[in-house]
């Protein structure tokens, strides 16, 4: 029987054992997609106790503790830290065979030497152990994100963001370079027209700019994509439930734009043309800049009434979509493809159902000017864990080049989620290790060595320029 979280964890055999710890283990990190906040990497924030950077805006802990029967007092409401903790702890011993229970002693392992089981009986020891290194300089946000190796992390930026932190980071001795990302959702989100009326308000206020028609509105928007590039950014993201492609000609945008700013109705195919013109153009100017955008596609988002209206977003009301992403992912890529104007591309999807939609979609527009330049990103949100990461990795083998693929990223909102990355590295290894011992590969270990070091972090370095 293998000891729980042993150095050998997920690795089940001798050769998946050298690759890793030859190879993967202490490779750094690049995690070119989070929601951390700048603002706290900026003030090298100092956490009071495990509950605020352990708890606090973790979605999925949140879900498991109200599946646990926890009251929502203890998760988003107004009970203390201490008692937030209580509850979390009470929770974890029920969340074996959840990807938490995995995540969250890696956690304590990793970043505070803790290799107790977290339960009620544990709880105030870990409490207090934790909570007393978090008062330490080397606990800091940036001590924090250093004893991970974290080289560089990319934030995610609405447009009308002031990018202030960016800017006093740029100039501190921060180890970790932290670059924003470009996410305009909201300025393309034509379902709200009372939401998009008043981001745009906001937007003329930025720019010192009248904005009552639709060029007007494109300028300013690149006004804000300079003004992030001038800022380091050369990433740009958007969170979907479907591709927008939607044939449309500037005489109908205009049109509709007019009728956004006077607030009247639009019918459906013109809310898609208007979503569809918006996407198009952001991507014109991600190739223009020579940036990389991203695509997460197929969430369905705020599905609680009762709870959004209480809570607000991201807070564990989401869930897996189950619309078509095919056709419409195919005619955007292709219309872009066909001006010589796809940018560099990453497509991620929730729905393991579309796995090998994506493996085979990103093989129709490589182009041989850059190696994987077309991507389909790591296994992401619900699929993050043990067999949605098999999976990926197994479907991008069979499709595509899998030593091309530039690996892993966080895609969270806590500083203690980076050993989801050493999770990946374990399950990579572990997958080449038993294609060796089942002599389906050969065992030349410098060459799988520097394919692994490559997923790890080269080939995302060389992807990204970072």
């Amino acid at each position: 029987m293998k000891q729980f979280l042993d150095d050998n964890f997920l690795l089940q055999s001798k050769t998946a054992e050298e690759l890793y710890h030859d190879f993967a283990k202490d490779m750094p990190i690049i995690d070119y997609h989070n929601h951390l906040s700048p603002e706290q990497i900026a003030n090298d924030h100092q956490f009071d106790n495990i509950t605020q950077v352990w708890l606090n805006g973790d979605h999925y802990k949140w879900r498991a503790m109200r599946a646990n029967g926890i009251n929502e007092y203890f998760i988003t409401g107004a009970a203390s830290d201490w008692e937030k903790f209580e509850k979390w702890a009470e929770t974890i011993p029920y969340t074996m065979r959840n990807p938490l229970y995995h995540w969250a002693h890696l956690e304590l392992q990793r970043y505070f030497g803790i290799f107790d089981l977290l339960s009620p009986l544990t709880a105030k020891k870990i409490w207090d152990e934790c909570n007393a290194k978090l008062q330490t300089k080397s606990y800091s946000v940036q001590g924090l994100l250093a004893k991970m190796q974290v080289k560089v992390l990319c934030t995610t930026d609405d447009p009308l963001d002031s990018l202030e932190f960016h800017q006093i980071l740029k100039n501190s001795d921060c180890s970790t370079q932290v670059l924003p990302a470009f996410r305009p959702d909201k300025a393309m989100n034509s379902d709200d027209l009372i939401g998009l009326n008043e981001y745009i308000d906001k937007l003329e206020i930025l720019c010192e700019l009248s904005i009552n028609d639709y060029d007007n509105y494109l300028f300013a928007l690149k006004s804000r994509h300079d003004f992030f590039a001038e800022n380091g950014a050369s990433v740009s993201d958007h969170g979907l439930e479907n591709i927008y492609s939607e044939n449309f000609t500037e005489l109908e945008v205009r049109h509709i734009f007019k009728k956004i700013r006077h607030k009247e109705p639009l019918s459906e195919k013109e809310n898609l043309q208007f979503k569809s013109a918006m996407l198009f153009q952001f991507a014109l100017w991600n190739h223009e800049k020579g940036w990389v955008q991203q695509f997460h596609l197929g969430a369905l988002r705020n599905n609680n009434d009762r709870l959004f209206q209480s809570i607000g977003p991201d807070a564990g009301f989401d869930s897996i979509g189950d619309s078509l992403q095919a056709q419409a992912l195919a005619r955007f890529l292709n219309k872009l493809d066909s001006q010589n104007k796809l940018a560099k591309t990453i497509l991620y999807n929730l729905n393991p159902a579309h796995n090998e939609v994506m493996a085979a979609m990103i093989g129709n527009y490589q182009d041989g000017t850059v190696a994987g330049k077309l991507q389909w990103g790591s296994a992401w949100w619900f699929l993050d864990q043990k067999d949605g990461m098999t999976r990926q990795i197994n479907a991008l083998s069979n499709m595509g080049l899998l030593s091309r693929f530039i690996g892993m990223l966080t895609d969270s909102r806590s500083f203690l989620s980076y050993p989801r990355h050493e999770y990946f590295r374990r399950l990579l290894c572990d997958i080449f290790g038993n294609d060796v011992e089942n002599g389906e590969l050969p065992f030349d270990k410098e060459w799988l060595g520097k394919l692994i070091q490559d997923i790890c972090y080269n080939n995302a370095k060389e992807y990204f320029k970072f």
